[in-house]
């Protein structure tokens, strides 16, 4: 309980990592932002189809498991369903990226069935297709699984 006088954000908050150690933090050096990254992602043609999204790999020099992510308006016209999907993206990704491995770079494009979807099926589609791409050892993905349990 705050002191009188003392606003609830003064408190320290605790921002250290998780306790296993995993780094889940997604900074602007871990994204793709340049429109020539995206478009020699699509040049490549490496891509996983699933439900809720499409994986595409990228590799390169400077590739280094960093994501992109796409929702177009065929996913919604509303923006803040387009967002919705990316923000969904986004956390899948940082939640099991500290399991991947390689030098790739992912894109993620969103599908419309992602707006709908249970969190845990987001999860575990997210590990299927990165596993299909070699981006997870079966190792890892099993790890993953029990972790936030999709067994």
């Amino acid at each position: 309980m705050p002191k009188p006088l003392q606003r609830e954000s003064d408190q320290i908050v605790d921002s250290s990592p998780p306790s296993s150690g995993l780094d889940r933090c997604l900074s602007k050096s871990q994204r793709l932002v340049r429109s020539a990254q995206f478009s020699e992602t699509f040049a490549q043609g490496k891509r996983w189809v699933g439900r809720y999204m499409v994986l595409w790999r990228r590799s390169g020099d400077d590739a280094a498991l960093r994501l992109g992510v796409v929702t177009s308006k065929k996913l919604h016209l509303r923006a803040n369903k387009r967002n919705r999907a990316r923000r969904r993206l986004r956390e899948a990704y940082r939640n099991l990226r500290p399991f991947f491995s390689g030098d790739f770079d992912v894109l993620l494009v969103g599908r419309r069935s992602i707006l709908d979807a249970e969190w845990r099926d987001v999860l575990r589609e997210l590990i299927k297709l990165a596993s299909q791409a070699g981006l997870m050892t079966e190792e890892n993905r099993k790890k993953a699984e029990q972790e936030y349990e999709l067994g």
